[in-house]
């Protein structure tokens, strides 16, 4: 029988259903390259991670005994928790499609839940302590220097620190870095924002943007951030998951894909959240 569904087929289906939706949440998933990454492993849901606080040095007399410092670690607790997508792919579908449909499942898969990971990254911003602006001004660049003068006063390296910003908020960041894009005497990094629209290293901070990410509720009004890749976590049990269903009435495969994955902050002090007005939207 011609074009006939066997458990051969089937699995070869949805082997590439699983290596496409993997291979699109690496390269969607903004924030997951951004943020610590831990495995859940061993039993359990959740992963508690240990918090140190810095220790201080101090100067000491020859033939002098130092004295204890304790190391009396913190800790945060992610616990991990399903998200999935489902759909239904029928006989006639694959088979007739022009389109290589079961890829096309595995990119939508992919996305799916790589956007699920950045938003739910992304709504930790608004935890961070310390805020640069109400919601009611555009941003400028000398926000992100702000915010780097308050991460280097913490002590931490600024080249491991990332702002990720809405692009309706990146606009104004390039607007300003190039004199609302007509600035004649501009230098290397507003001709690249010129040219590319790439912000790029601003105050030694890796400028990125992401439309996954709401508004407060007030049009042009976001939260995003500057902060160092140790201040947030995901922590993962289970990476994408595909499993199926065969629906033999309906001529059809249920196709599920899930994950199973947590978010938190480590350390509130190393991020700063930035909340800022689009001028145009």
């Amino acid at each position: 029988m011609a074009n006939e569904s066997t458990s051969s087929t089937l699995s070869e289906l949805y082997t590439e259903i699983v290596a496409e939706a993997e291979f699109v949440i690496q390269e969607k998933s903004l924030m997951m390259n951004l943020v610590k990454n831990y495995t859940i492993a061993g039993g359990g849901k959740s992963v508690e991670v240990p918090i140190y606080s810095a220790i201080a040095a101090a100067a000491v007399a020859e033939a002098t005994d130092l004295s204890n410092t304790a190391v009396d670690p913190s800790s945060v607790t992610i616990t991990a928790s399903e998200v999935g997508v489902m759909t239904t792919l029928t006989d006639l579908a694959r088979n007739s499609a022009p389109r290589n449909v079961v890829a096309d499942i595995g990119r939508l898969f992919g996305e799916g839940i790589a956007k699920k990971m950045d938003q739910d990254l992304i709504a930790l911003f608004d935890g961070f302590s310390t805020t640069l602006g109400d919601g009611t001004t555009a941003i400028a660049a000398s926000s992100i220097f702000n915010a780097a003068s308050t991460l280097r006063a913490a002590g931490l390296p600024i080249d491991e620190c990332y702002a990720v910003l809405h692009p309706k908020i990146a606009y104004d960041l390039k607007a300003n870095l190039t004199n609302t894009f007509a600035n004649p005497n501009a230098g290397d990094l507003q001709n690249e924002a010129m040219r590319n629209g790439f912000v790029g290293t601003l105050a030694g901070i890796k400028v990125f943007e992401t439309s996954n990410m709401s508004n407060t509720g007030t049009a042009g009004d976001y939260k995003g951030a500057v902060f160092h890749k140790d201040a947030l976590a995901l922590a993962t049990m289970q990476g994408i998951k595909i499993e199926t269903q065969r629906d033999a009435s309906l001529r059809a495969d249920e196709v599920v894909a899930t994950s199973v994955y947590g978010v938190g902050e480590l350390h509130d002090s190393y991020g700063v959240e930035m909340h800022f007005d689009s001028s145009i939207q």
